[in-house]
């Protein structure tokens, strides 16, 4: 239905399955053509190609992903090479010389985890992790404990990474943490951005919210984003390249990076082939009426589908015991399988890579994840029969 706009990564994959989407996702057709449009661009524009960017394709591709978001301001999304910057710029918006402390999960992504742990190293830096197992109750824990703890931080995910638990209703658990916080509150949308139904327009003025393209968005490695709560007056310390401290740090937020003004960034060296490839597959989107409720309902069903053809196979490792999933409406677009240990894991995972089918794994658990680019009838599991 969906895979003719995949037809060049199909090809050059011929007769593997693909359950990595949540890894490395297929890339859309378009994504060649807008690489070679940055070139083009580039070659005939050189130094004035900045003003194309900051006044055509990233005002553009902020009100594309506003759109998907539901965001008031589009101007307020901001963009940056990978997750960590604008970890780090979040982190920057407070004297590390005085107590911080950090309300977050034990699911969190790398570009956070590894950062908070290692910021946790200077006494001052406090780091509360709320399990997010059991599944079922982890609304209400994490909840209690940002207001039993009050910290500065509050950095959770819509989907977690280890598992495919999804937040249910994200507006409502983001408006619950604003009764009973006022610190800042950062969601990492990774792996619900362009996946799941996401409407922020209640809480666009509490939270930030963090994504890419690397994933759902389906444009590659290079261009995150960040929406910023407008009204926002923190000013990080790690400005990037991009800030300036003038009117516009003073009207929004130091935050945001950058103006639709070309003329302040001559000479200016962020490469933007990942937001011409973001913006292409967006507006790709966008013409075909692809929404994300659409991509969603497809994605349950190659997960319906996938179930019932697992279950065939009536494997010992890859089952519904050992699958970490409570309820498949508030789950993310790939399944973990949480088996005895990380030996089993890469064993099985180099089996079914041997037998023509790409997952991944973090640790003692394996991946499936699901794509418009595959086809639930095409699904063959059949070589996990002898296991």
């Amino acid at each position: 239905m969906y895979q003719q706009f995949y037809q060049r990564f199909l090809e050059a994959n011929l007769g593997k399955q693909h359950f990595a989407s949540h890894s490395h996702h297929y890339w859309p057709d378009v994504t060649r053509e807008a690489t070679l449009a940055y070139w083009d661009d580039s070659a005939r524009l050189v130094d004035d190609k900045w003003q194309r960017i900051f006044s055509e394709m990233v005002p553009q591709t902020q009100q594309l992903i506003a759109d998907v978001l539901n965001l008031p301001s589009p101007e307020q999304i901001v963009f940056a090479g990978n997750t960590h910057e604008l970890v780090m710029r979040l982190f920057s918006c407070f004297d590390l010389t005085k107590p911080l402390k950090v309300l977050s999960t034990d699911s969190e992504f790398y570009s956070f985890q590894r950062q908070a742990k290692r910021l946790t190293e200077f006494d001052n830096i406090e780091l509360i992790t709320v399990p997010t197992e059991p599944f079922v109750s982890f609304t209400e824990r994490f909840i209690a404990e940002v207001k039993a703890q009050q910290p500065d931080m509050v950095f959770c995910s819509q989907v977690f990474f280890n598992s495919g638990y999804a937040i249910a209703d994200l507006p409502a658990f983001i408006s619950a943490l604003a009764e009973v916080t006022d610190a800042m509150l950062v969601i990492d949308g990774y792996h619900g951005f362009m996946a799941l139904p996401t409407d922020l327009a209640a809480v666009a003025e509490r939270a930030f919210y963090l994504a890419g393209s690397y994933k759902y968005a389906q444009g590659g490695e290079g261009c995150c984003f960040m929406a910023v709560p407008p009204g926002s007056n923190q000013r990080p310390w790690y400005t990037g390249w991009f800030a300036e401290f003038g009117t516009l740090a003073a009207e929004k937020s130091a935050l945001v990076l950058y103006s639709n003004d070309g003329n302040h960034f001559a000479g200016a060296t962020m490469d933007y082939t990942a937001l011409y490839r973001l913006h292409a597959v967006m507006l790709l989107f966008k013409q075909q009426g692809i929404t994300v409720g659409r991509i969603n309902h497809y994605v349950r069903q190659l997960q319906q589908a996938f179930l019932a053809e697992l279950a065939q196979q009536q494997h010992r490792q890859l089952n519904r015991n050992n699958l970490l999933l409570t309820d498949l409406a508030h789950h993310g677009h790939f399944f973990t399988y949480k088996l005895s240990n990380n030996s089993e894991v890469a064993e099985l995972a180099a089996f079914l890579k041997n037998n023509g089918i790409i997952t991944d794994y973090r640790g003692d658990r394996l991946r499936f994840g699901f794509g418009l680019y595959q086809s639930a009838d095409r699904f063959d599991l059949s070589c996990l029969a002898q296991g």
